[in-house]
C-alpha cells in the first residue's frame, strides 16, 4: 500500500510498501490491510503507525484530519498538524511540546476573539440606548 500524510504546507509522509497501518477515529482504533474497501473517516487527534513491508515500524501524530482508502491501496491523510517518528516516545514528548504550544496559542486567540466581540457588543448597545449615553 502507498501512505501519505499531507498538511497545508508539506508533505510529511510518503511511503511506499506499507504492510498495515493503524489509526483512531472518534469510533475507536481500527486497522487497514492491502485489500481494504474504500474508506473515509475524520480524525481528531490520533497517533497513525503502520509496518512497513520490511518489519519496521513508525509513528505519525495528527491533529485534525481526514483519512481515505482507495482502491485498497492508497491511503491518504490530509491534516492541519503532523509530527513523523521512527520512535514513538520522542514522537511522544515533542508532540506534547508542540501541541501545547498551539493549545495555548489558540486559548490567547479565542480571548482576543472573546474582548472583541465583548467591546463591539458594548458599542453596539450604546448606539441602540441614546438616553444613556450621557450618564
Amino acid at each position: 500500500m502507498r501512505l501519505r500524510i499531507v498538511t497545508p504546507l508539506s508533505v510529511v509522509v510518503d511511503e511506499t510498501h506499507v504492510a498495515a497501518l493503524r489509526a483512531e477515529d472518534a469510533s475507536g482504533s481500527f486497522g487497514i490491510l492491502p485489500g481494504h474497501a474504500d474508506f473515509l473517516t475524520s480524525l481528531s487527534f490520533s497517533v497513525v503507525s503502520w509496518r512497513r513491508a520490511d518489519s519496521v515500524r513508525r509513528y505519525c501524530a495528527v491533529r485534525r484530519g481526514v483519512l481515505s482508502v482507495t482502491g485498497g491501496a492508497d491511503i491518504a491523510v490530509a491534516t492541519r498538524e503532523a509530527v513523523a517518528s521512527d520512535d514513538l516516545e520522542a514522537l511522544d514528548q515533542t508532540v506534547l511540546a508542540r501541541f501545547r504550544e498551539q493549545a495555548d496559542f489558540e486559548r490567547v486567540e479565542r480571548v482576543s476573539a472573546t474582548r472583541l466581540q465583548l467591546l463591539a457588543i458594548r458599542q453596539i448597545m450604546r448606539l441602540l440606548r441614546p438616553e444613556r449615553r450621557g450618564v
